[in-house]
């Protein structure tokens, strides 16, 4: 009985991980300054426009111990 409660309370665990981190992951895309860019897809046409593209948060590759987990 024990076993099946941590198992189910260690899948609501990752489950409520996973939730957070697709939280997390769309209000990052949704307030980056890219999208209020006319042309975002194309290349910057100045410096400073660079700067306002990547003032925003940048999204990092998780590391391989945290990739070899999942």
């Amino acid at each position: 009985m024990q076993t099946a409660l941590r198992t189910l309370a260690h899948r609501v665990g990752a489950l409520a991980a996973e939730f957070h981190e697709s939280q997390r992951r769309v209000v990052e895309l949704q307030t980056s300054p890219d999208r209020y860019v006319l042309r975002s897809n194309g290349t910057p046409d100045s410096y400073d426009e660079f700067l306002f593209r990547t003032s925003g948060p940048l999204m990092h590759e998780p590391s391989a111990a945290i990739r070899r987990r999942s």
